[in-house]
C-alpha cells in the first residue's frame, strides 16, 4: 500500500505537467514583462469571457507604472540595505525557528514512542498517517484563524504551545517505565504538538 501511497502524489504532477501547456499567461506578466497587450487582452477574454475589462487592464498598466520605478536588488545588496535590515532579520529568524522547532525530531522518533505505546506493528503506519493528517488539517485551520487574529499572535502561541508541549514530552517520556499509562500520554502530546505547529509557524 506505502509504494502506491508514495506514487498517488506523482499523479497530481502529472495532471499539472499535461494540462499546464494549455492555461494562459497572466496578463500581467504579458503586459508588465512582454509589453503585450494584444497577448494580455487575449489572456483576459480567455481567463474572464467577454467583455469590457478595460479596468482590470487600467489597474496592470498602474501596477506597471509602481514597478517601473522600484529598483531591482540582488542578494548582496538586499543584506546591505539598510531600510530593509529589519525585515531580513524576521525573515530569518522565522525561517530557522521553524526548522529548529523539534518537528522533524516529532517525526523521526514518532514511530518509536507509538512501539513504546504498545501499538501493533501493523497499526503503527496508519497511526504515523494520521500524524501527517493532523498536520494538515491543522494548516487548514490555521488559514481561517489566521485573518481573526492575524500571523504575530499564531507564531507567538503556537511556538509558546510546543514549548509547553515538549516539556511535558519530555517528561512523560522520562517517566514512561514507572507508569504504563505515560506512554499513551506521550502519544496525546505528539498530536497536539503537531496541531500547534500547524496553527502556528
Amino acid at each position: 500500500l506505502w509504494p502506491w501511497l508514495l506514487a498517488s502524489s506523482g499523479l497530481a504532477a502529472l495532471v499539472q505537467l499535461v494540462t499546464l501547456p494549455f492555461f494562459p499567461d497572466s496578463p500581467s506578466y504579458l503586459l508588465i514583462q512582454k509589453g503585450n497587450d494584444e497577448a494580455c487582452r487575449k489572456a483576459i477574454r480567455k481567463l474572464w469571457g467577454e467583455g469590457d475589462h478595460q479596468a482590470e487592464i487600467d489597474d496592470i498598466m498602474k501596477e506597471k507604472g509602481a514597478t517601473a520605478s522600484t529598483k531591482t536588488l540582488h542578494v548582496l545588496e538586499v543584506i546591505q540595505e539598510r531600510s530593509l535590515r529589519w525585515q531580513l532579520y524576521i525573515l530569518v529568524t522565522v525561517t530557522a525557528t521553524v526548522q529548529l522547532c523539534g518537528i522533524n525530531a516529532m517525526y523521526f522518533y514518532s514511530f518509536e514512542v507509538f512501539h513504546a505505546a504498545k501499538f501493533e506493528e501493523n497499526l503503527i503506519p496508519y497511526v504515523s498517517l494520521g500524524v501527517g493528517l493532523c498536520e494538515c488539517l491543522s494548516s487548514i485551520l490555521c488559514s481561517t484563524l489566521i485573518d481573526k487574529f492575524g500571523r504575530k499572535v499564531l507564531l507567538w502561541g503556537g511556538y509558546l504551545l510546543m514549548c509547553s508541549v515538549l516539556a511535558l514530552l519530555t517528561t512523560t517520556l522520562s517517566l514512561q517505565h514507572r507508569f504504563f499509562w505515560m506512554h499513551y500520554f506521550s502519544v496525546i502530546l505528539i498530536f497536539l504538538f503537531i496541531v500547534c505547529f500547524g496553527i502556528g509557524p
